[in-house]
């Protein structure tokens, strides 16, 4: 009967064991993933960091106001090696901000892969029916970014460098505040209009465009209004006919100097719009003048100018990593006006020019037969892109942004009909970019795409076929045998 006793007691005391093991590891189980999920230690040993954010993004993620979905449409498909490289760039830089965020924000970041084609109900439910792009939007915003967004391209194919971590950071810092920059279009003065659908004179594809990226657009007429509202981050000047009053000038230039504002000036041959003044103290000269060429590498088979000179710029750099043009139009003159005096508070830039065979021709309104006229016709490198920039006083300890003045002596690159053309459509972003200051939010470094090439001749690919065929499984099988044997003797 004791033994009886003692073997019940041993077996409760083994399953109080086995019970006691089990709570141990499970336990043990939950702590290591908690600690794992909240407070994990990681370590980046790859070339150019690819796997760790910034210092910049983490600092910005730690500030996000507002939960912000993203929505990738972009799929690990075998059909396009450069799609597949670009699915797992994506993926592992999503996976690094949703990492640092669920520590170190508040704010919720939630991302979700959507095949367009196979979940076609669910796309459309999310508003999301374009393939391969990355969608951020909170209830604040939206942000479309597509592949080429993404990445550094040479000459338009290959791709040098991952910019990712830059755009996806602008892009969440954009979605997430609780205002939208607010761009407003003059009106009053002939000017191409946001909200028309015209081919040659509307701009509803740039307005499209920009409330794609989380603006908001409204039209001002100054002679209304009398005033520019103390929200506005960007003035827009889409080619006036009419000349502005003296008051309606005097409005823009308070807006730039005072306010710190942003105007962009987008003129066309032919229009008297004046605002002379407000040029001339901003270091610009606009030439009532049209531009010809002969150079055929700067015109189209229809004998319309192209433009390829372009001085590196946050607004340009895009245009010379792709080797892109702009498809012009009629354009007239725009060069730093060099009968302004020095002023070291204000730095002026030609960023877009002609070819040197290109010519300003003057009498543009009464010859038909466009030709050079030398003494009075400018001849060279012709500007047509000039910005303008109040630096920041350098003797006061606050940070005072200056104003900036870009003006483009052609409007008809961001017509319905061309703005489609050519590097058009990404010089006018990058111009408003550039206006607003989403130039120098961030300071995040693109990533090098690292190719690696293993070169072998015929006879090296001979002995390392059978070196992984023959050699390796038969020296383990001749290691299983020599087991087998040591184990039986």
């Amino acid at each position: 009967m004791p033994s009886t006793d003692s073997f019940r007691t041993a077996r409760w005391l083994r399953f109080i064991n086995l019970l006691l093991q089990a709570l141990l590891f499970l336990s043990l189980f939950a702590g290591l993933n908690y600690l794992a999920l909240n407070h994990a230690w990681r370590f980046d040993v790859t070339t150019h960091h690819r796997h760790s954010l910034s210092p910049e993004s983490k600092a910005y993620l730690e500030q996000l106001e507002r939960d912000v979905t993203i929505i990738v449409t972009l799929t690990d498909s075998g059909d396009s090696e450069e799609l597949a490289q670009a699915f797992r760039d994506v993926t592992a830089l999503l996976r690094e901000y949703t990492y640092y965020t669920r520590g170190h924000s508040k704010a919720q970041l939630t991302v979700r892969y959507v095949d367009v084609y196979q979940n076609r109900r669910e796309a459309e439910a999310l508003g999301v029916e374009q393939p391969n792009v990355v969608v951020l939007q909170s209830d604040r915003g939206r942000s479309v970014k597509t592949l080429d967004d993404l990445y550094v391209i040479k000459k338009k194919v290959s791709r040098e460098a991952f910019k990712g971590e830059a755009v996806i950071t602008a892009a969440l810092l954009d979605v997430s505040k609780a205002e939208k920059k607010k761009i407003f279009f003059l009106a009053g003065h002939g000017e191409m209009s946001p909200d028309s659908v015209d081919g040659a004179r509307g701009l509803s594809q740039l307005r499209d465009q920009l409330r794609q990226r989380n603006y908001d657009l409204e039209n001002l007429d100054l002679n209304l209004a009398r005033r520019i509202p103390d929200d506005a981050a960007l003035v827009i000047i889409p080619a006036p006919e009419r000349r502005f009053q003296p008051f309606e000038e005097e409005l823009l230039r308070q807006y730039l100097t005072t306010r710190a504002g942003r105007v962009i000036l987008m003129v066309s041959p032919g229009s008297q719009f004046g605002l002379e003044n407000l040029l001339f103290d901003w270091g610009i000269r606009v030439f009532d003048n049209v531009i010809y060429d002969t150079d055929s590498q700067s015109l189209t088979d229809n004998g319309e100018l192209l433009l390829r000179h372009f001085l590196p710029h946050p607004i340009t750099q895009v245009l010379i990593d792709n080797g892109l043009y702009l498809l012009a139009g009629p354009t007239r003159v725009v060069n730093e006006d060099v009968g302004r005096a020095l002023d070291d508070g204000l730095s002026v830039k030609k960023l877009i020019a002609t070819s040197p065979t290109a010519w300003g021709e003057s009498d543009y309104r009464l010859r038909s037969r466009p030709e050079y006229t030398p003494g009075q016709d400018l001849r060279g490198q012709l500007g047509v892109l000039v910005v303008s920039e109040r630096l920041k006083p350098a003797n006061l300890p606050l940070s005072v942004p200056g104003g900036r003045l870009a003006v483009l002596g052609t409007a008809d690159l961001v017509t319905n009909n061309r703005i489609i053309n050519g590097g058009n459509f990404p010089v006018i972003l990058n111009t408003v970019s550039w206006a607003i200051g989403r130039d120098t939010q961030l300071n995040i470094p693109a990533r090098p795409i690292e190719r690696f090439q293993l070169s072998l001749s015929q006879e090296e690919l001979v002995r390392l076929r059978l070196g992984l065929f023959f050699i390796v499984p038969g020296f383990v099988a001749l290691l299983g045998l020599a087991v087998y044997w040591t184990r039986r003797n």
